[in-house]
């Protein structure tokens, strides 16, 4: 017969209550009492079921993972960091991607926060800064954390996780002018993420720290894709004046723009060097390795999920983070020639 928390409360020797604050992480409970129900639910091989803790009780235990990203590889990140979190917490995930330039985005998921009885959600670029979707949310009473883009936590911020993109922006970019660049060119992502515009920030903000001229043809706008770096890089390459260093917006728009300067005939980095962003796996599967800034998205992830669940919890808990990008130096950047 299945295992019941009737069986681990009485194995345990405690309430069937104090077993149900034990599995759902409450605060104040004891610790020899924690231990003790632990080695209940240990032994009788006990399985909360979360389906019918969530329909028999006023809490929910299920977090809804919001997301608009083309970048796989960020999504799968970031749903493992939320998962790994949330069953650590005795949470489940609800994941649920959409298109933040729906006009009826809104309407979407404030319907999908009341029908799915959601205990929180995580918002991930570019829906964490839409000032729309934020204030539907709130007329609603939503929980909810952003991942965003932020160099400085004020009293505006809420509950967040700010990613300092600039400050890796700078890095990168003065890596390469380190290494002699001064004709840099810069590949840009969507111009309605934030963390767009803060790259961008960083990138022209190393040339006028070192007194390097800004050409305004050495930006080129574009998408976080593959094909957008090829597009991207083909136009760079196509000029008289090609740049000897390119700073990519993420890893694919890199891997795109390593790609194009293959089928001009260069050698990278020898003839060009190109960089990344977000340190990804498209990082390590080009040739030669993409430079790169690392973005631990799982943890930051993790980190957005435990705030959230905190805050449902009434504890006591920061309400920000910040993380920090730092370069990763790979092998397609070196010295200017």
């Amino acid at each position: 017969m299945k295992v019941t928390i009737n069986d681990v409360a009485k194995h345990a020797g405690v309430s069937i209550k104090t077993v149900s604050r034990v599995t759902n992480n409450e605060p104040s409970v004891k610790q020899a009492t924690i231990d003790k129900v632990n080695k209940a639910i240990a032994e009788l091989d006990y399985q909360p079921n979360l389906a019918a803790r969530n329909l028999a009780g006023t809490k929910s235990y299920v977090i809804g993972f919001i997301y608009d990203n083309p970048n796989a590889y960020y999504v799968i990140d970031m749903q493992n960091g939320i998962l790994s979190s949330c069953k650590a917490l005795g949470y489940e995930l609800l994941i649920h991607p959409c298109n933040a330039k729906s006009d009826n985005i809104c309407n979407e998921l404030t319907t999908m926060v009341k029908h799915a009885r959601l205990a929180g959600l995580v918002l991930t670029p570019p829906l964490s800064e839409d000032p729309k979707i934020l204030q539907a949310l709130d007329e609603i009473d939503a929980n909810y954390v952003r991942i965003i883009a932020g160099e400085k936590i004020d009293s505006n911020t809420g509950l967040a996780v700010l990613v300092n993109d600039k400050h890796g922006a700078v890095s990168i970019t003065q890596h390469l002018i380190d290494l002699g660049h001064k004709n840099i060119a810069f590949l840009s992502g969507d111009q309605h993420h934030e963390s767009t515009k803060a790259r961008l920030s960083g990138y022209t903000q190393a040339l006028k720290d070192n007194n390097l001229e800004l050409d305004e043809q050495n930006i080129i706008e574009g998408e976080y894709s593959f094909e957008s770096g090829v597009s991207g890089a083909k136009i760079l390459l196509n000029r008289v004046n090609k740049p000897t260093a390119i700073v990519a917006c993420n890893d694919e728009i890199a891997a795109g723009a390593l790609f194009a300067a293959r089928l001009e005939g260069l050698d990278i980095p020898k003839d060009i060097s190109i960089v990344g962003f977000e340190d990804s796996p498209f990082s390590r599967q080009t040739w030669p390795k993409l430079t790169t800034v690392h973005q631990p998205n799982q943890k930051i992830a993790q980190m957005a999920t435990e705030l959230l669940i905190a805050k449902r919890r009434s504890q006591k808990s920061a309400q920000a983070k910040i993380f920090i990008p730092e370069p990763v130096i790979r092998d397609s950047s070196s010295k200017a020639t």
